[in-house]
């Protein structure tokens, strides 16, 4: 609840039914990856006590169902897209904040900061293999397509 609100009204506006189903263990997940069918569409969320990754991976390629990412990794390995931080961009990033930081800086002084790089990736014969038709301009737009 009050995380990622106005993500949902955008989804719940163009798609049939938005289901958000919150996991708290393996169990739970599974259940919730089992129910996934054809006309699904999943967002997997990075987790620091679940691998959601991994499985939500797992399922959607047995399902064939379209997945999003917020890593551009699954996507190398036949996740239909990604939308996220530039993980190497954020790492130089932090190390940028943890240095100013060792040089003596008080990390309340230190204003913070967003991701500076979002990526888009995309995989084309993950498209075509479901059916889905990708639009040129969101080709143009991604910053890296898997043919």
């Amino acid at each position: 609840p009050g995380r990622g609100g106005a993500l949902k009204d955008s989804v719940q506006a163009r798609l049939r039914a938005l289901v958000d189903r919150a996991v708290t263990n393996a169990e739970q997940l599974a259940q919730a990856l089992r129910e996934v069918g054809p006309g699904d569409a999943l967002f997997a969320p990075s987790s620091g006590t679940l691998d959601i990754p991994a499985a939500v991976h797992e399922a959607a390629l047995a399902a064939r169902v379209p997945v999003v990412f917020h890593s551009a990794t699954w996507v190398s390995r036949g996740a239909l897209v990604s939308y996220g931080p530039d993980l190497r961009a954020q790492g130089a990033q932090a190390a940028r904040l943890v240095a100013r930081v060792v040089r003596g800086a008080k990390p309340r002084d230190i204003p913070i900061e967003g991701a500076e790089d979002i990526h888009l990736t995309l995989n084309l014969k993950t498209a075509g293999a479901l059916g889905l038709p990708v639009a040129r301009k969101l080709i143009f737009r991604a910053n890296a397509v898997y043919r």
